[in-house]
């Protein structure tokens, strides 16, 4: 026979980590993301973070955002040490109708904004319709025939 100890307040504490993160392993990086004409935007809250650690990368369709928010050296007494710090990270899957080539990327007063453009072959087109001669013709499998006036 086995007893099991459970705590629920232990794994209540676990999932919230998981979920939230942690001062050491922050899990949260706000994102808004909308199109707007012919381009996708993408926005991620990173106050506080050095423009120079931040880092992108685009493997196939897998779009990568990192940065780094570092721990702070306190020499006096800390009164409070709310605010998360340590790696974020974040992955997006971007869809094949996006031009991941051209990607531009900004960071201003706390905001990462990206811009990725739309394919040019995802872009709605009109096809031209051709009007040929009026000579009528029959296709069947493999062969093509002039249609006879018979």
């Amino acid at each position: 026979m086995v007893l099991m100890r459970t705590d629920p307040f232990r794994e209540l504490d676990r999932l919230t980590q998981q979920v939230f993160g942690t001062s050491s392993r922050p899990a949260f990086m706000p994102m808004d993301a909308w199109r707007e004409g012919e381009e996708f935007r993408i926005e991620f809250d990173l106050p506080g973070v050095d423009p120079g650690s931040i880092d992108l990368d685009v493997e196939r369709n897998v779009l990568t955002v990192r940065a780094d928010r570092p721990m702070r050296e306190v020499t006096g007494e800390q009164l409070a040490a709310e605010r998360p710090r340590g790696v974020f990270s974040r992955q997006l899957i971007l869809g094949d109708n996006l031009d991941l080539d051209r990607i531009s990327a900004s960071y201003r007063d706390g905001v990462l904004s990206l811009r990725v453009p739309v394919a040019e072959r995802a872009k709605p087109r009109k096809i031209s319709v051709e009007v040929g001669d009026h000579d009528d013709r029959v296709i069947e499998g493999n062969r093509t025939e002039a249609a006879s006036a018979s």
